[in-house]
C-alpha cells in the first residue's frame, strides 16, 4: 500500500509498504480522507518533536520512519477476532490519542505520557490503517470528508471546556489557522456573544467571518488590544491563543479582563523569554489545552453529524497522497490563504 512516511525534518516520502498484520483487538480501516494538521506541519518543518527521535517511542515501541496522519476517516475493512461492536462496512473516524493507561481520568492519563497514531505509531496518510478498536468512533451518515475534521475540531471543543467559558461571554482568538478557525466554530456553538479574531492573512480572516467571527481583524494593521478595548474597556472574558508566537501570548493576556482566562492551544516550536509579571499584574488566569478527552471526541462527532458545527468552510484544499509534500506541507508553509487541506486516499464520501 501507499504511505507517506516521516524520516526527518523536511524528509517525508510517499512509498510502498506492506499492510501490517491485523491483531485480535484491532480494526483495519480503508482510509478515505486524512487532514494535514498543524502538528504535522511542525514535524515537517522542525521535527522530530512528538515523532520518535533517535530511539523507539516509549509507548508504542515504533521507530522512524513513521506513517504520518492523525486526522482521518474511512470504512472498516476487517476486524480482529475479539472485536465485537465494530463491523465491516462501518463508517468511522479514528481518535488517534494513545496513552499509557496509568490513570483513570483521561487527561490526567494523557499528561503522564502520550502519543498519537500518525506521530508515535503509523497513521492515516496510507491506503489502510490498523488501529486498536477502542480508538475507532462510528460516524454514521456523516460525510467522510467532514468526519476527517472531527479530530482538530475536538481540540477546539476541549479548549472551550478548559476555558470554563459561559454562554453569552465575549471571546478573542489569536490565530486563524486550522485550529483557530475550528476554535471559532467551537465558541460559537458554546454561545459566545462576540468573537474577535486576529490574524495576518486576509484570506483566513474572510473564512473567519463566514463561519462566525463578529470581528475579523488584521493584526499587522490594527493593534488587537486597542481594538478590543474600544468595545470592552477591561478586556474580553475568554481568550484563546492559537498562533504560537510570543507577541500573541502577551496580547492575549493584555486583552483579557481581570479574572478572565487565557487558554493556550497552540504549539510553540521554540522556547522564549516570558515575564510572569505581565500575568500577575493583570489578574488574568491562564490555562492550557492539548488534545481531548474521549467524551469530547464523541461529543464533537455528534455536533458535526447534527450540523451544530459545520467544518466544511475550513476545508480549503483536496490533494492526492503523491502531492502531500509540494501541495500539502509546502503549500501550508508558504500560502496563508490555506486552512485545512485534506489528502485523498480512497476518496469515499
Amino acid at each position: 500500500m501507499r504511505a507517506a512516511r516521516f524520516y526527518s525534518k523536511k524528509d517525508v516520502r510517499v512509498e510502498e509498504i506492506d499492510i501490517p498484520e491485523l491483531k485480535e483487538n484491532q480494526v483495519k480501516i480503508r482510509v478515505a480522507w486524512t487532514g494535514i494538521c498543524g502538528s504535522d506541519l511542525h514535524e515537517y518543518l522542525a521535527g522530530p518533536m512528538t515523532i520518535p527521535g533517535d530511539g523507539p517511542d516509549p509507548l508504542t515501541g515504533q521507530e522512524r520512519p513513521i506513517t504520518m496522519g492523525h486526522e482521518y476517516s474511512g470504512v472498516v475493512e476487517e476486524v480482529g477476532e475479539n472485536v465485537k461492536d465494530i463491523n465491516v462496512g462501518d463508517r468511522v473516524a479514528v481518535n488517534p490519542l494513545i496513552t499509557g493507561g496509568v490513570a483513570d481520568e483521561g487527561l490526567v492519563d494523557m499528561y503522564q505520557g502520550f502519543t498519537f497514531y500518525g506521530l508515535g505509531a503509523d497513521g492515516g496518510f496510507a491506503d489502510y490503517s490498523i488501529v486498536e478498536a477502542k480508538n475507532v468512533v462510528k460516524v454514521g451518515d456523516t460525510p467522510l470528508k467532514l468526519a476527517a475534521t472531527i479530530e482538530p475540531v475536538a481540540v477546539a471543543v476541549q479548549a472551550v471546556r478548559e476555558s470554563e467559558m459561559k454562554f453569552g461571554e465575549s471571546v478573542a482568538i489569536y490565530g486563524a489557522g486550522p485550529i483557530g478557525l475550528a476554535q471559532i466554530l467551537a465558541v460559537k456553538a458554546a454561545g459566545a456573544k462576540d468573537i474577535f479574531v486576529f490574524d495576518l492573512s486576509g484570506e483566513r480572516l474572510e473564512i473567519a467571518k463566514k463561519i462566525g467571527a463578529t470581528h475579523a481583524i488584521n493584526s499587522g494593521e490594527t493593534n488587537p488590544v486597542e481594538f478590543i478595548k474600544q468595545f470592552y474597556p477591561f478586556g474580553v472574558d475568554r481568550t484563546f491563543e492559537v498562533a504560537g508566537v510570543p507577541i500573541t501570548l502577551e496580547q492575549s493576556i493584555q486583552s483579557t479582563r481581570p479574572r478572565g482566562k487565557v487558554t493556550i492551544v497552540s504549539i510553540f516550536e521554540q522556547p522564549f523569554e516570558f515575564n510572569p509579571m505581565i500575568l500577575t499584574a493583570s489578574g488574568v488566569n491562564i490555562a492550557s489545552s492539548l488534545a481531548y478527552e474521549d467524551d469530547i471526541f464523541e461529543i464533537t462527532q455528534h455536533l458535526i453529524s447534527t450540523g451544530q458545527i459545520d467544518p466544511g468552510e475550513i476545508i480549503t484544499g483536496l490533494i492526492e497522497l503523491e502531492d502531500i509534500v509540494d501541495k500539502g506541507f509546502e503549500e501550508l508553509s508558504n500560502n496563508k490563504s490555506q486552512a485545512k487541506i485534506l489528502v485523498k486516499l480512497s476518496g469515499e464520501d
